[in-house]
């Protein structure tokens, strides 16, 4: 398992190299004119606005015609880019490269932005139009805000299959093919979640040493990071979604995600901002407590601790019953008391047993993940 999240961190960082500045061979340039030759920008809103009218439109060049003092144009213009392109995430993550450049007099110039897209505005209309149908899909009448979060989540990474050949960047190739690189799985979470009004943002950092991307999401004035493809097993496990990188804060994210640039700040414990919905009388409550189990934290509930073979083989036995081949406990003891107890398990006729065990957050004890046949 260890061995298996080291690839993947490897393959991410590849990715992220790749991402920035290499365009896919089959990709052409259309040449489109953004503006006429009687409209004149006389502002750096206006420049900005009027670039992030041309990028959204996905147009590969973008010509503009500037009135007023050219001596301070160069920082002007590269302020006016990174305006546009932070006006707009998901533009900006397909983006490959652009150059700009002007020409004129003191008082005068033509500025000239030519720019390569990993997806076309066709594409992006595309991807778009397949979010709303998806939403249609997953978003059931009733849903809470919370509930909402998790079926995106969970589309995201039992839809999409890190692609390991690392050539599928976007959104669109992820919703083609099924496949994708750290940037599709964030851009596809990123569209999803504007689409069903959550405000959200990319983040770009490092993950392992390699660069990676992945999500920020706000629910209900709080923000949380959501690492959809993290959670997404790697070898792809088909049905298999994990929740190690659900709605973390900056301090449990930092534990092997790097980030330099400024962003909002996530302080909030999700575990217990669900807890304390979840103690409400009524069916709200009840809908919180099956979201609580669901992600796992039912693991801190006072009963929840096991500490011998007995109690281990009443949870499996609990799973048999449902029909399941896995379930996660907390437990309580060494290592070796675990391994006895887990030797166990084969009185109740199982095969090929196999577990993964880590420390439980915020507690001595261990959370033990067994999986058997």
């Amino acid at each position: 398992m260890r061995r298996s999240n080291v690839r993947r961190w490897i393959a991410t960082g590849l990715l992220g190299a790749a991402l920035l500045g290499v365009i896919p061979p089959y990709w052409g340039v259309l040449h489109v004119h953004a503006a006429t030759d009687t409209v004149y920008i006389t502002s750096s809103e206006d420049l900005q606005l009027k670039l992030a009218e041309g990028l959204g439109a996905r147009e590969a060049s973008i010509t503009l015609k500037y009135k007023g003092p050219t001596k301070e144009l160069e920082q002007l213009l590269k302020q006016a880019v990174n305006g546009a392109l932070d006006s707009d995430p998901y533009t900006k993550y397909i983006v490959d490269r652009y150059t700009y450049s002007w020409k004129g007099t003191s008082g005068y110039a033509k500025i000239t932005l030519q720019v390569s897209y990993r997806e076309t505005a066709g594409q992006s209309a595309y991807v778009k139009r397949r979010v709303r149908e998806i939403l249609r899909e997953i978003i059931q009448p009733g849903m809470n805000v919370h509930q909402k979060v998790k079926a995106i989540h969970d589309y995201v990474v039992l839809n999409l299959k890190y692609d390991r050949d690392l050539q599928k960047y976007t959104a669109y190739e992820g919703l083609r093919t099924g496949k994708a690189v750290c940037q599709g799985y964030s851009l596809l979470t990123y569209q999803l979640l504007k689409t069903a009004g959550f405000n959200n943002m990319i983040v770009e950092g490092t993950a392992g040493d390699q660069l990676h991307a992945w999500n920020l999401v706000n629910i209900d004035s709080k923000w949380y990071h959501l690492d959809t493809t993290w959670d997404d097993p790697s070898p792809d496990n088909p049905g298999r979604v994990r929740y190690n990188y659900y709605l973390l804060t900056d301090e449990q994210m930092r534990q092997d995600h790097q980030w330099l640039k400024q962003y909002p700040e996530a302080s909030t414990l999700y575990r217990d901002s669900l807890r304390a919905m979840a103690v409400q009388k009524g069916v709200e409550g009840k809908s919180y407590q099956a979201l609580e189990e669901q992600l796992g934290y039912d693991l801190y509930y006072p009963d929840a601790v096991i500490t011998d073979s007995a109690a281990m083989q009443k949870k499996v036995k609990q799973s048999l019953q449902a029909g399941e081949s896995t379930v996660t406990v907390r437990y309580d003891g060494s290592e070796r008391q675990l391994l006895q107890d887990l030797v166990s398990l084969y009185e109740l006729q199982l095969n090929n047993i196999s577990y993964l065990s880590s420390p439980l957050e915020g507690t001595d004890d261990l959370q033990v993940e067994i999986h058997w046949e």
